[in-house]
């Protein structure tokens, strides 16, 4: 059988599609996880589903928040991977502890990297602030995440910019907070072509806290990945202070070297006197 899911990372609709189907007994084999996006390329009809016998479900507490992130992950095979984790966790009930298991692995794995777009979209995200008709300040920021994450991060922005409205758009949906309440779409939304004062500040503090003696440009660009690189707009000094680098550091041993007091200038001193 087919399951058509919105697959935007809606934990909800996968539960309850996933409970229907486990409740009735129908084994993950049997299921064809399907976005409505790939069905509408589908050339043939869905199947229907098998009969099975109905049976009571229990799972984990630790099966919960790790099926959330699952969902929230673009990998289309995410669904039935959750499921298949569902089903066997209904015999198996140590699953989730077994780590060299092939199905933990792999959703331990797309765990991660969910909760790694998240710190990456809590790092990256540049408000620019625009007109607005009342007291609070508005801004909107552009992000491009890799996974469905938009609504699992509405609370982080939402305790962090409590006093302004603000709208976060992406290709994977939408949150704004207006002051009392968040409002989420999944619809992809379109780069907005906004600039503000902010960036120039951005690249002022940028270029103030760049420190060319621990410069290591691998590990910059891991923390700091190009893709990102185009919607920050601090990313433009990079090339120029890369470049620059070496001499900065020999001017600063430099300038060291030569304010520096010699060794034991204070004792000779002391005795002098």
């Amino acid at each position: 059988m087919q399951v058509v899911l919105r697959a935007r990372g809606d934990f909800g609709e996968w539960r309850d599609a996933a409970r229907d189907l486990l409740t009735k007994g129908v084994s993950p084999r049997d299921i064809d996880w399907l976005s409505e996006e790939a069905v509408s390329q589908e050339l043939f009809p869905a199947l229907t589903a098998p009969k099975a016998i109905a049976r009571a479900v229990s799972v984990p507490k630790d099966f919960l928040p790790l099926a959330e992130s699952l969902i929230c992950h673009s990998d289309p095979g995410r669904f039935d991977l959750a499921y298949r984790l569902l089903w066997r966790l209904q015999t198996e009930k140590d699953l989730l502890h077994v780590r060299t298991d092939p199905d933990i692995a792999r959703a331990h794995a797309l765990d991660r990297s969910v909760h790694r777009d998240s710190h990456k979209m809590h790092a990256f995200v540049r408000f620019k602030e625009i007109p607005c008709e009342t007291d609070r300040r508005a801004f909107v920021a552009w992000f491009e995440p890799d996974q469905y994450i938009v609504a699992r991060n509405a609370g982080f922005f939402q305790r962090r910019f409590t006093d302004m409205d603000w709208l976060i758009a992406t290709p994977k949906g939408s949150i704004a907070w207006d002051g009392e309440t968040v409002r989420f779409s999944d619809e992809p939304a379109e780069r907005p072509d906004i600039s503000d004062e902010a960036d120039d500040l951005w690249r002022i503090y940028y270029a103030h806290i760049f420190n060319p003696a621990r410069l290591k440009v691998k590990a910059m660009q891991a923390e700091m990945p190009k893709k990102y690189w185009k919607n920050l707009p601090e990313v433009a000094l990079i090339p120029e202070l890369i470049f620059g680098a070496e001499q900065r550091v020999r001017d600063m041993a430099a300038r060291a070297a030569s304010d520096q007091a010699p060794a034991f200038h204070h004792r000779l001193h002391m005795r002098k006197s």
